[in-house]
């Protein structure tokens, strides 16, 4: 199949083809009159592709798995360097998982405060804290600047 065919199967462009064959993840085949061609095989790779970077993969990250499936393996993610990556990636997710984590105890306890403070400035509460105190007067020695 050319090039505009594999774009439309795989729901991507010709452009991010091309960028994919320059980045050495999709083969550079060509027909005798200079035609890219492609076949299942290719959009077997794209697909794997395709999910990856759904997933939050980088593009480089999806190299492994491109690689195994090139090699003949039923799955891209059946070798090592492919488990590694989802590895790496699991630990990445992790940390952003802990850091979420982190920011939302912080805004659960922040609003835990503010409703309590803000009851406690209901009527019949106590006063409240952030009146403005009355103007001193002019200090000594100084004119008064009214």
């Amino acid at each position: 199949m050319r090039i505009g065919e594999l774009a439309r199967r795989a729901g991507t462009t010709t452009r991010t083809l091309r960028y994919y064959e320059s980045r050495g993840l999709l083969p550079a085949r060509r027909t005798g009159n200079g035609y890219r061609e492609y076949d299942e095989e290719d959009l077997r790779l794209l697909r794997q592709i395709r999910i990856l970077q759904d997933f939050g993969f980088g593009l480089e990250e999806t190299r492994p798995f491109v690689e195994c499936l090139q090699a003949g393996h039923p799955a891209g993610d059946s070798c090592p360097a492919s488990l590694d990556v989802y590895r790496a990636k699991l630990a990445e997710l992790d940390a952003v998982v802990a850091r979420l984590q982190a920011v939302r105890d912080e805004v659960a306890a922040q609003l835990a405060r503010a409703e309590f403070e803000a009851a406690a400035d209901l009527p019949g509460g106590p006063e409240p804290r952030c009146e403005l105190a009355p103007h001193p007067g002019p200090r000594p020695g100084r004119p008064d600047p009214t």
